[in-house]
């Protein structure tokens, strides 16, 4: 523990939600100007610890102590004292700026809105005030961002924005939940960067929640391991991550991405089960003035794209928003119109693609798609059955109520979901699962109408690392039994390196590097790649990486 007099010191907190208890007697004190990682698992309770310090718990039955400098108990005072906190002494960046964000007000509003409250400043001192903020985070054009909507900003300046609201009112703690989770590699380098210049500017404390251990190694000064509301471990990064002593902090340090995949390649004559050359994508957007009266300019955001994908085989997609990942997959998928050549077992979408004819509904089936966040892709009003059996409907009407039955036990059973694990399994809703198991349903249902390829749109990245690891090593295993391929889009170069056996590197809609994986992320020749390598990957993780990729080691 710190020797200096702690900024926040928590003795006992307990939380408890009716009967349940989620928090459990936990000691923790952070020190002026320190960043603190508290790191665990979904469902240990940091997100709840952090709230609860707050007093942002509804319905939450707290006790303990957490003794703020300056201002007493926090959990003693009065709901008007509270307000003085929070955003004050203490202010917090959520998780997902989109949902935080007020989507009907400018940004620069919203952070006039805090300095306003707690600076008292005049209206427009708040407009300065709140430019000169969100330029103090390093956002591009803050005027103009800060006369812009959430939905006009891209994730990065999202949680710029975010941060710039947090500081509005110099607070001596800033509470950090998962800041990064939603961005890609680089833009979470920038953020902690940003992060830990402000943190020094100011002498700020911050408390980083997190399941990510590459970003505790590279920002936090120490770290507590949260597991199921108890604290099992606490100590400097430099410690617990060489030498763990308690059993479940060794588990999340061993719990990285695993290559487990078939090496052979297939034969050079074996048709491919997806071929694009030149794929170009356009939207069209007005054109100013009266030019906007003959016609419309339009957007590129995908050009020049070409590619091969085998039976069998991995393609990992990788590049920064923006960069046309997304797009790319839109357009294999049949979701965007397109130019180019792009065909599926030898065949094309009729055009435009969208339409749902016969021709392009039989291409449907060879293609299915897993989407990135388990939580939003499932119907919360459909059960299990509906949910894994709705492509039957559609792609094998034929089949009866019993047949559709006994198609999506089967599905289920080929994830690891079964009746005698979860008792009436077809008749319970998302709700009923955690993340990893609802991925595995999101599998089962892309998997019932037996595809050839399958679209995994960053499969993991809302996941712990340790159901990660485990969601991995399913699409690995379902992979060298049915022969699938995947294309693999994501931000998470040790993903890349666990499952892809091709890698190709989008920015700006363009292809700037392809290859093998290990041709690519071991002796990236772009300058671009070399960057999104390195921002993932300390130099020890990159050569560890490397050998595991050598041919003298392929698995």
């Amino acid at each position: 523990m710190p020797c200096a007099p702690p900024l926040l010191d928590v003795r006992n907190l307990r939380v408890r939600f009716g009967s349940k208890e989620v928090v459990r007697g936990i000691d923790l004190r952070i020190a002026a100007g320190e960043k603190l990682a508290l790191v665990g698992e979904s469902g240990s309770g940091k997100t709840i610890t952090a709230l609860s310090l707050l007093r942002l718990a509804d319905d939450a039955n707290v006790s303990g102590q957490a003794l703020l400098q300056g201002r007493g108990d926090l959990l003693a005072l009065s709901e008007r004292q509270m307000r003085g906190v929070r955003g004050g002494d203490v202010a917090m960046v959520f998780q997902e700026p989109m949902t935080a964000l007020n989507p009907l007000m400018g940004i620069g509003r919203q952070i006039a809105e805090v300095l306003q409250l707690k600076q008292g400043l005049t209206g427009a001192q708040c407009a300065q005030a709140a430019v000169e903020l969100l330029a103090r985070t390093g956002i591009s054009e803050p005027a103009r961002c800060a006369n812009s909507y959430a939905h006009q900003l891209s994730g990065g300046q999202r949680q710029r924005a975010m941060i710039a609201m947090a500081l509005a009112s110099a607070p001596r703690l800033l509470l950090a939940d998962e800041p990064t989770s939603a961005l890609d590699v680089t833009l979470r380098g920038q953020i902690l960067d940003l992060l830990s210049d402000l943190q020094r500017s100011s002498a700020m404390a911050v408390l980083l929640i997190t399941h990510d251990l590459n970003l505790v190694r590279r920002f936090a000064d120490r770290v507590a391991v949260m597991e199921q509301g108890l604290l099992v471990e606490q100590g400097t990064v430099a410690d617990v991550f060489r030498a763990p002593q308690h059993a479940y902090t060794r588990r999340l340090l061993a719990s990285r991405p695993r290559r487990d995949v078939v090496e052979v390649a297939p034969p050079a004559d074996t048709a491919p089960v997806l071929q694009v050359q030149n794929l170009r994508v356009a939207y069209p957007t007005p054109r100013p003035g009266l030019r906007g009266w003959f016609g419309k300019a339009e957007f590129v955001s995908l050009q020049g794209a070409s590619l091969r994908l085998l039976p069998g085989r991995t393609l990992g997609v990788v590049g920064e928003s923006g960069s046309g990942k997304s797009t790319l997959a839109q357009a294999i998928l049949g979701l965007l119109p397109s130019a180019g050549q792009l065909q599926l077992g030898g065949q094309a979408w009729q055009q435009p693609a969208m339409h749902n004819t016969p021709a392009n509904q039989r291409l449907r089936r060879l293609v299915q798609v897993v989407f990135q966040d388990p939580y939003s892709s499932l119907s919360p009003r459909l059960t299990v059955q509906e949910i894994v059996g709705e492509g039957l409907k559609v792609h094998a009407p034929e089949l009866d109520a019993d047949q559709r039955r006994a198609r999506v036990q089967a599905a289920l059973a080929e994830v690891g979901l079964t009746e005698e694990q979860y008792p009436h399994l077809l008749e319970r809703y998302p709700h009923a699962f955690s993340g990893g198991q609802r991925q595995r349903l999101a599998v089962a249902r892309a998997l019932i109408v037996q595809p050839q390829l399958l679209v995994l749109d960053e499969p993991t990245s809302a996941l712990d690392v340790t159901v990660q690891q485990q969601v991995l090593g399913l699409l690995q295993r379902l992979q060298k039994e049915k022969g699938l391929s995947y294309l693999l889009i994501t931000h998470d170069v040790e993903v890349i390196r666990a499952m892809a056996h091709e890698v190709l590197v989008l920015k700006d809609g363009t292809v700037l590097e392809s290859g093998s994986v290990t041709e690519v992320l071991s002796a990236p020749r772009h300058p671009y790649t070399r960057r999104l390598v390195a921002s993932v990957l300390s130099a020890d993780g990159a050569s560890n990486a490397a050998a595991q990729l050598s041919p003298k080691n392929p698995d």
